[in-house]
């Protein structure tokens, strides 16, 4: 059974590498459920890793609705990707109605070949699962990350398993989601071919922060936050005010 390793910074790249992991995925910011690592991150982590890295592209956090401006930034990483060397992508675009984008995902896909190309997690949040299978089967997706539209994969282990009934060999269903080395055994037994897993250790830092810099509110998977117009036409008028 193939481990790939979630892996949010360089030095979790390394481990997994080191640790024996068949491959990676490479993201930033698991906080958030993982989005677009810079350039400089992947640039160094394919010069010197050898296992294969696969690139989650995804361009912020909160839903998997893209507007024409986020899917041109998504196409623009995926060819600097393509450039890069990199064995694949993790991405997918859903409709406000949780179904599947089918004519922006296809994009996505027909741009990264011949990279492989991973459906990620926007799955769990697909109504009609059998249906989305064979629709991604069709489009050219290679696999799908999936907890089985639960809390973890465990849990969801039943519909991972109808899924990969479904899928067959036509494509490949791993489950990630919580994840570890107490249930995995379990995923082995169901014979599926490949897992997702973070394997993530929680180190405190020695130094202590003067000025926090984390905001809760920011951290919510419905929603999406943007710099409002208004408000910096505000605080530029009010900013030339003399005091």
């Amino acid at each position: 059974m193939l481990l790939e390793i979630c892996a949010s910074n360089y030095q979790s790249a390394i481990n997994a590498q080191n640790a024996g992991a068949h491959r990676i995925e490479l993201c930033s910011e698991l906080a958030v459920g993982g989005i677009t690592p810079s350039y400089g991150l992947l640039k160094k982590v394919m010069e010197e890793l050898t296992i294969p890295v696969m690139v989650l592209i995804r361009p912020r956090s909160g839903n998997f609705v893209y507007r024409d401006d986020e899917l041109d930034i998504m196409k623009r990483d995926i060819q600097l990707c393509k450039e890069l060397g990199c064995a694949g992508i993790v991405s997918g675009v859903l409709n406000e109605d949780f179904t599947i984008d089918l004519e922006s995902t296809k994009a996505l896909v027909e741009l990264a070949k011949p990279m492989s190309f991973t459906f990620h997690r926007a799955y769990d949040h697909v109504s009609n699962t059998f249906e989305a299978i064979d629709q991604l089967i069709e489009i050219g997706v290679d696999r799908i990350l999936s907890s089985g539209s639960s809390k973890s994969a465990v849990l969801g282990i039943d519909n991972l398993t109808e899924d990969q009934k479904i899928a067959g060999n036509k494509l490949i269903i791993m489950p990630g989601g919580g994840i570890n080395a107490a249930n995995c055994i379990a995923f082995y037994q169901m014979r599926f071919k490949e897992i997702h897993a973070s394997a993530t250790e929680i180190i405190e830092q020695t130094t202590r922060t003067l000025a926090p810099m984390n905001s809760l509110k920011f951290i919510q998977e419905n929603i999406e936050v943007i710099s409002d117009t208004n408000q910096i036409k505000a605080i530029l008028k009010n900013s030339h005010h003399e005091v």
